[in-house]
């Protein structure tokens, strides 16, 4: 299947995610602590960011985010990797790019034509793993998690789709 650009755009950025959240994350730091950038005006930045796009500052920007998931990866255990979750709880940027997630300009669009239901989408996003009950990305009658205050924006389904049947996209109205 031909890929579009801005479907080999969205992969390659996504394999480097960590990469450019390691960068990002140091660039950010290093703002703040050393260059002496407030961090009302990273808030106001992460805000922006958050109307166009949703809540991607914490799995591509955020230097704790970072070291979360790095300490995750160390472990197996799913309860150890429940706490990614846990520590965005006393974060100002978290509440407000997850509460921008339903409202941001772009987000996961997902194009039923071309889907096979075959689920790897579900099995590469972590809030489906967590509550498959309550999220899926295709499934009708659940609710899709792009859409969820938790969801980060990894790209972890858009990568995981075998038909590129999710993308980064537009928002329009009703479910993508």
């Amino acid at each position: 299947m031909k890929q579009t650009l801005s479907a080999r755009i969205t992969r390659t950025l996504t394999r480097h995610r960590r990469l450019i959240q390691a960068i990002a994350g140091a660039g950010l730091y290093l703002a703040a602590s050393l260059a002496g950038v407030p961090l009302l005006w990273i808030l106001l930045g992460a805000s922006v960011l958050g109307i166009l796009t949703g809540k991607v500052f914490c799995r591509w920007l955020c230097p704790i985010g970072f070291l979360m998931e790095y300490m995750m990866g160390m472990s197996k255990d799913t309860r150890f990797q429940q706490l990614y979750q846990y520590h965005k709880l006393g974060c100002p940027i978290a509440w407000v790019t997850g509460f921008l997630n339903r409202l941001s300009l772009l987000t996961i669009r997902h194009s039923s034509t071309t889907c096979t239901s075959c689920g790897a989408c579900d099995r590469a996003c972590y809030l489906s793993t967590l509550e498959p009950a309550k999220y899926s990305l295709f499934r009708k009658g659940k609710d899709s998690p792009a859409d969820a205050y938790a969801c980060s924006r990894c790209l972890a389904c858009v990568q995981a789709c075998p038909n590129q049947s999710l993308a980064l996209g537009q928002r329009t109205g009703g479910r993508q």
